[in-house]
């Protein structure tokens, strides 16, 4: 962890400990400000997925360990939530979780005209590029490239 870790990393600290005792595993933690509104977002998932008494039970839990830690010195919203079936892939923890999944890529400048690619998401490159296979042609994407990663669920 770094000298001076971030709110996000503290917290993740704190919660990934938890999250272990009742079978889940930390999927990510935000510290983000919407809508004039900080909020802390805890995301965690497990084999066999998230229910809303699942969050509820690792909001309970983490709630008093946070406010012993202080780790924001502001007011705060404490989200607990399941990353749900469409989530965004940024750590190389997520891409490999999600392996095989149905994906879009999303770039910040078009490649042959397109800036959004969909396919099956295949294990990272040899210099860690996002991979997919999109009808049978294999694209690989610079992770400097891609604005975001994310699954996606036809209904």
């Amino acid at each position: 962890m770094a000298k001076n870790p971030s709110i996000a990393e503290t917290v993740a600290a704190l919660a990934s400990p938890l999250a272990e005792e009742f079978g889940y595993f930390l999927w990510d933690v935000e510290y983000v400000k919407e809508g004039g509104r900080k909020i802390l977002r805890i995301t965690i998932d497990s084999e066999d997925g998230i229910t809303v008494d699942d969050c509820e039970k690792l909001h309970r839990a983490i709630d008093p360990v946070l406010d012993e830690a202080d780790p924001i010195e502001e007011a705060y919203y404490l989200e607990v939530s399941s990353p749900g079936i469409e989530r965004e892939l940024r750590t190389d923890m997520h891409i490999e979780a999600c392996e095989g999944w149905d994906t879009e890529v999303r770039l910040y400048a078009p490649i042959d005209g397109s800036k959004v690619f969909r396919g099956k998401l295949l294990p990272l490159g040899e210099n860690r590029e996002v991979r997919i296979d999109s009808k049978g042609v294999i694209r690989e994407f610079e992770r400097g490239t891609v604005a975001k990663l994310k699954t996606y669920f036809e209904f």
